[in-house]
């Protein structure tokens, strides 16, 4: 019996779909084993010196459905502004670029994306942007002072966030880091259990 072309077509692509994701949780498991790797390394860790006791890192299992598609909204003439960090004395500099609308649990989403001016200076660091985010698993699964994204200045009017790729801010590992605090407008009211989980020391 021959098969219908549409069901052939269908399984054509049900195989890439599933080869495609297989490819990506396989970049995803890679990423993390690199991460574990530069935590042991005292001269990369957060840790410090505390590297040599470092054991794991925890995360939500890998979930394609968690890396979106944002719509971005570029920011106009974006002012220098300063975020408050973790200490009350230091607050850093950011320049808002943009805003990225995305629909999540069936619901719409608006997050803010800003650049370092610092880090702009330097050629490695020039197209690189930084998302500071809370959901409603912080402070429960994950660090409660939020946690960060780095997403890379993409052409056109679309941009990838990756969630699995969520990862906590040097101040949950140890003392002595100041920590931008994500902004008000970049708190999102359900959970994403995605990416990195708190760190258990």
């Amino acid at each position: 019996m021959k098969l219908s072309i549409w069901i052939v077509l269908g399984l054509f692509f049900l195989g890439a779909a599933y080869n495609s994701d297989r490819q990506y949780i396989k970049s995803i498991k890679k990423h993390r084993k690199e991460r574990r790797k530069a935590f042991k390394d005292p001269t990369r860790s957060p840790l410090r010196e505390e590297a040599k006791y470092f054991k794991q890192l925890y995360y939500f299992p890998i979930d394609p459905s968690y890396r979106i598609t944002a719509t971005l909204e570029k920011t106009q003439d974006g002012q220098i502004f300063r975020i408050p960090t973790n200490d009350p004395a230091i607050q850093k500099e950011y320049i808002s670029y943009g805003k990225l609308s995305f629909e999540l649990a069936g619901k719409p989403q608006v997050l803010t994306v800003y650049k370092d001016p610092r880090l702009s200076r330097i050629p490695m660091y020039r197209d690189q942007l930084f998302l500071p985010f809370r959901d409603g698993s912080a402070g429960r699964e994950t660090y409660g002072g939020g946690r960060y994204l780095d997403l890379a200045i993409m052409e056109g009017p679309e941009m990838t966030i990756d969630f699995n790729l969520a990862y906590n801010p040097n101040c949950a590992y140890s003392n002595g880091w100041s920590c931008p605090l994500p902004p008000a407008e970049n708190t999102l009211t359900l959970a994403i259990e995605a990416g990195e989980k708190d760190y258990t020391h």
